[in-house]
């Protein structure tokens, strides 16, 4: 080998230099920042409308005994859950054994059936990774089970059994009891529920069904018999709303269905009663809770409200908004430009079937309790004497249909729904109604309900704090000069 021949083996070829150089401008290129667009302010970003909300397929039908039936199938997962909703609540006990209603709910799950004791009740279901629960509130009881797909014909089999026959256990009737006595015992241990509390006293009155609390007396006047006749009276065929949703086929569930209840037959002597009156307790005035460790205040202000088919309803909502959130005028004046509030907040609080409440309130330190609630009431007025802002409203407005399409993230939370129109009597597409209002509100409809619905005259104001360290203190609040006390001290068990 010469030494041109040498010389020729160590150059590169010329294609290899040239695609050495086209890799290292690649390479660059590559590290080079990317050339874009100027990006679009928010404002001007466009987005097509969202779909339409479609409802999932279900089926409503009803029992020759009177139950009523939805069917809602969702072959996602392997399970299958259902509830059943019965006309009773604790709005229907007795006076003199208020702890009735709850108990029966508790007991009739925890005390096992007439072919099961509670310990095998138990254990089938663990065995199956099943849940059947039961429950007894306000306004409504409630059974309820939850299964795999492939379990479902046994423990809806425990389901039906735990409706129809649970034998109320006075073990364990005696076991919730003491349970419910230690609740007793330690209900003044949170101020926030204090003031939730004995605000609803002061509303509805102290032996309303809907503000009353249960005592070691009404405890001790319930028998394992009131259990069983409470049970009988309110858990009938047509008193129940059925609702079934999960992996299942509709046609072989109705079978399941009639084999467990078709034979269930209601007693014709079992009545609900008419539903209790409602009327204001006060209209107005000052009360204090005295709880003299606390450095800081827990206020709750407001008045009777209304029901959710009040033709308001969508704009006292957006009303709400207005009040509300981050940028609601209590957040922005109270909190944030007055510093007077860890908390602030103003909601007119529907219900279904009784008037409900208009609550204003919040924490704030002691010697800022009356700048508070002054505050508070300044915004109330000024919510009523001043239109709201385009951009209030809009904001208002977005909250509340921005956040709509979470009433429908799952088959079982609209089956739940509609099963609770059912029972209070609302039409089916209720939910849809109030979207349309909502969109509809105008700023004229917010000063509206505002003043024909909001009476900061007629507030009833109550302070759970230190009175020592309230400055000024709360009969600056007041003419005639009076705070009323209010004595929350736990009665005593008779012996």
């Amino acid at each position: 080998m010469n030494a041109n021949s040498k010389l020729n083996f160590r150059k590169p070829p010329q294609f290899l230099a040239v695609l050495v150089l086209v890799t290292f401008a690649v390479v660059m290129l590559g590290r080079s920042p990317a050339v874009a667009a100027t990006p679009k302010h928010y404002d001007q970003l466009t987005f097509p409308p969202l779909p339409e909300i479609q409802l999932p397929a279900y089926t409503r039908y009803q029992l020759k005994n009177g139950i009523t039936v939805y069917l809602m199938e969702d072959h996602e997962l392997p399970l299958v859950g259902g509830t059943a909703l019965f006309r009773t609540g604790s709005r229907f006990e007795p006076e003199d054994k208020v702890g009735l209603a709850s108990l029966t709910g508790e007991v009739m799950r925890t005390g096992g059936t007439q072919t099961r004791p509670a310990e095998k009740l138990n254990q089938l279901l663990e065995q199956k990774a099943a849940s059947v629960e039961t429950g007894i509130g306000d306004t409504s009881g409630s059974a309820g089970f939850g299964a795999l797909a492939e379990d479902l014909d046994e423990v809806f089999g425990l389901f039906a059994e735990v409706i129809q026959q649970p034998i109320f256990a006075e073990e364990k009737l005696n076991l919730a009891g003491t349970q419910e006595r230690g609740s007793i015992a330690r209900r003044n241990d949170d101020p926030n529920q204090i003031a939730g509390r004995e605000f609803q006293k002061l509303i509805y009155g102290p032996d309303s069904p809907y503000a009353r609390t249960t005592e070691y007396a009404t405890l001790n006047n319930i028998s394992r018999q009131d259990l069983i006749d409470f049970h009988q009276q309110y858990f009938q065929p047509q008193n129940m709303i059925l609702g079934i949703v999960g992996d299942f086929d509709s046609e072989t569930m109705k079978v399941l269905i009639a084999d467990r209840f078709g034979d269930w037959q209601p007693d014709g002597s079992a009545q609900v009663p008419p539903l209790p009156t409602v009327s204001p307790a006060h209209q107005g005035g000052v009360f204090f809770i005295s709880q003299p460790q606390l450095n800081q205040s827990y206020i709750q202000m407001g008045h009777l409200g209304g029901e959710l088919d009040n033709p308001d309803y969508a704009e006292l909502t957006v009303m709400n908004g207005v009040l509300n959130g981050f940028g609601g005028r209590l957040f922005n004046k109270v909190r944030s430009e007055k510093g007077l509030a860890y908390s602030v907040y103003g909601v007119w609080s529907a219900r279904f079937d009784y008037p409900g409440t208009f609550v204003a309130g919040g924490q704030t330190r002691s010697d800022a309790t009356v700048d508070f609630i002054k505050s508070v009431q300044a915004e109330l007025k000024r919510i009523q004497e001043e239109p709201v802002q385009p951009q209030e409203l809009a904001y208002a407005k977005d909250s509340t249909l921005n956040s709509f399409i979470f009433n429908f993230e799952s088959p079982s939370q609209t089956l739940s729904r509609l099963m609770r129109y059912e029972y209070y009597g609302y039409p089916e597409d209720f939910i849809f109604q109030y979207r349309r209002e909502v969109e509809a509100t105008t700023i004229a409809d917010i000063q509206r309900v505002a003043q024909q619905y909001l009476k900061p005259e007629n507030l009833v104001t109550l302070v759970v704090g230190n009175d020592r360290e309230i400055q000024p203190p709360l009969v600056s609040l007041t003419k005639p000069e009076k705070v009323i006390s209010i004595d929350i001290a736990i009665p005593a068990e008779p012996t």
